[in-house]
């Protein structure tokens, strides 16, 4: 067996002994998570994913190394984005505290097998037709400059068309039902509001799918190393929304330099033919923005309160019981 088939065996492992252990024995019983248990996760999944940076190096050398520690640092960044999403819909459907984690979890279950359905189909394009990158290089700089553009204040999360249906369709439980996504009220079975938001989540993950998949192929084509740094992405997602739910207020500026990222890597893309840019270089430039980013949110913001109507609300503190 070849020293990739055996890494590819170690890596499912990891993954599906890491969420058994996190579902089934430290969070078994629905809980409010705290911050402090949310930075632990946090540095724990993180720590996975450059555990398994590291063991690349003596299969893969250093290049797959730093390739997979750009294609990382980009999916976990975008991924970012996501949390604004998550506190829309958790506020619109008035989600429990304690029942959050419950339903991300089995939301990175299902983005992980749409992101590897939509990484093989698009590893499929690039093998037979090359010149497809070209056309991710350009979504990539159209995505960018779309979202560096000025949009109205106060943008609430809308309720996607197929959401709407189930509930039109479907007999939904006015109760969550203690973490429960389906229950029999008086002999029927019914959907309880946790499904409903499951899907939400689900169609959410997909539509920034469109964003995050492209831009790991501008990084490396290698099917192994997009779909592992897109997974160890979305299995730290989750801890670190609540890590970070306080935060997100303040992170205003966040959204423009993922804007500038998805510009750089597009770039990158569309000029790799005249000059194709180092990853050591790639992965310093997509760093420093981030890292501008963030302390320009945080520096821009100290001491203010942010108007109510230009933000999501904060379910973590404003979520029912």
């Amino acid at each position: 067996m070849t020293p990739q088939a055996w890494l590819l065996i170690a890596f499912v492992a990891l993954t599906a002994t890491l969420l058994a252990l996190d579902l089934g024995v430290f969070r078994r019983r629905s809980h409010v998570v705290t911050v402090r248990e949310a930075l632990a996760w946090s540095a724990a999944w993180i720590g996975c994913a450059l555990a398994f940076n590291l063991a690349l190096l003596p299969w893969r050398g250093t290049d797959a190394a730093l390739q997979f520690l750009t294609g990382y640092l980009i999916e976990l960044s975008l991924s970012v984005d996501n949390l604004f999403v998550f506190l829309l819909l958790f506020g619109q459907f008035a989600v429990p505290p304690a029942l959050q984690h419950r339903v991300l979890f089995w939301g990175v279950l299902g983005a992980i097998v749409m992101r590897v359905a939509m990484i093989a189909a698009g590893a499929t394009l690039i093998v037979r037709f090359h010149w497809i990158l070209y056309l991710f290089g350009a979504f990539l700089v159209t995505s960018g400059a779309r979202m560096l553009l000025p949009r109205k204040a106060a943008v609430r999360a809308a309720e996607p068309p197929l959401v709407g249906w189930l509930r039109r369709h479907l007999p939904v439980s006015e109760a969550y039902a203690d973490g429960r996504f389906m229950v029999r009220v008086d002999g029927r079975r019914m959907v309880t509001p946790l499904f409903i938001v499951l899907v939400a989540i689900e169609l959410s993950d997909l539509m920034f799918a469109v964003d995050s998949v492209p831009a790991i192929f501008a990084v490396t084509t290698d099917p192994f190393l997009v779909a592992t740094s897109n997974i160890f992405a979305i299995l730290g997602l989750r801890s670190l929304y609540f890590a970070l739910g306080g935060l997100a207020e303040r992170l205003r500026y966040l959204k423009t330099g993922l804007a500038v990222v998805l510009l750089f890597i597009g770039g990158k893309i569309l000029v790799a033919g005249i000059y194709p840019i180092p990853t050591i270089l790639a992965l310093a430039i997509t760093a420093a923005i981030l890292a501008a980013a963030v302390v320009a949110s945080l520096v821009g913001t100290r001491g203010r309160t942010l108007p109510a109507d230009d933000l999501p609300p904060n379910p973590i503190q404003r979520g029912k019981p």
